[in-house]
């Protein structure tokens, strides 16, 4: 039988056991899980908006849910978003019946029946080697533009993403060895070799332009911005932009751009999938399989080449 919930202390507030429950659903992601704050913060709106929709049906306390309900909840989802939107969204309400199961909140779990939108995986945006080198040598040899180098230089070398190379401490660098300790979503730490190339960018920026940027004052951080603190993935962002603009490049380059193309230029240089998976820090290689997209003129040539009749 599932404990009673519904007179559960709540203290001096008017929250509701549901509620109550909510909060410890969304430490558990935070501790548990190691889920980003971000991704805590969506499932948090997901849930939220899920227990506003029960308070309409006059259900406070896990005792009063059951199929109908999230059945009904799941219906009125909206057609105005995006398959992805709902699936994260029955994604967050699927994960919160778990724990409620689990806390012995409820009986059943009747909810994971509840099927979840199709989601059409799609191909990403991604540079050519050539426009690759464009962006790289925009920067010039100024205190911000080393910097830039350096940063695209690494991004680009190793695959990670914005939130990593905003979040990398100089710790983590192994210049000997060109190797990087990455902590990567959840916390999972990886470590991922970088070129030379990158190795000279850094150097040069960590004996020229950092020292100068950080000035009088201390930082763990690799990457600075101009008043000596840690680069955001926005600041991050807009000088991406700034630069993919002055070589002339797509207006749709974004910060994984260059984790993209890293991946999908291995794949195409003849990299094992599982290693490329590694360098990722994907969990599933089906994540990974989407970079084995291939450009359609090689392949052309390939077929023309090789087949005879082609």
């Amino acid at each position: 039988m599932p404990k009673k919930y519904s007179n559960i202390s709540t203290g001096n507030d008017s929250r509701t056991a549901l509620e109550v429950l909510g909060e410890l659903y969304l430490d558990s992601l935070r501790v548990e899980k190691g889920l980003s704050p971000l991704t805590v913060e969506a499932y948090q709106g997901d849930i939220s908006r899920y227990f506003r929709f029960l308070q309409k049906l006059g259900i406070q306390s896990p005792n009063g849910i059951d199929l109908k309900s999230s059945l009904m909840f799941a219906s009125r989802i909206g057609a105005d978003k995006s398959p992805a939107t709902r699936s994260r969204i029955l994604s967050a309400l699927k994960g919160f019946h778990r724990f409620l199961y689990r806390e012995g909140a409820i009986e059943k779990l009747e909810v994971l029946g509840i099927s979840t939108p199709h989601r059409r995986r799609k191909i990403p945006f991604v540079l050519t080697a050539d426009e690759i080198e464009r962006l790289l040598d925009q920067p010039d040899g100024g205190v911000l533009g080393l910097r830039d180098r350096a940063m695209f230089e690494l991004a680009y070398s190793t695959g990670m993403r914005v939130s990593e190379i905003c979040g990398q401490k100089l710790e983590f660098l192994d210049e000997e060895s060109r190797f990087v300790r990455i902590l990567g979503k959840g916390r999972k730490e990886r470590r991922v070799p970088y070129g030379r190339q990158a190795r000279d960018a850094l150097r040069l920026y960590l004996e020229d332009s950092r020292p100068r940027l950080l000035g009088d004052g201390q930082s763990v951080y690799t990457f600075l911005n101009s008043r000596g603190k840690r680069l955001s993935r926005v600041g991050f962002w807009k000088v991406l932009k700034k630069h993919a603009l002055a070589a002339g490049l797509p207006g749709r380059v974004t910060p994984h751009t260059l984790r993209h193309s890293f991946a999908t230029h291995l794949v195409e240089g003849g990299a094992d999938l599982r290693a490329v998976q590694e360098l990722l820090g994907h969990s599933s290689i089906s994540t990974t399989q989407i970079y084995t997209r291939l450009d359609m003129n090689y392949l052309r040539e390939v077929h023309k080449t090789f087949h005879p009749r082609g």
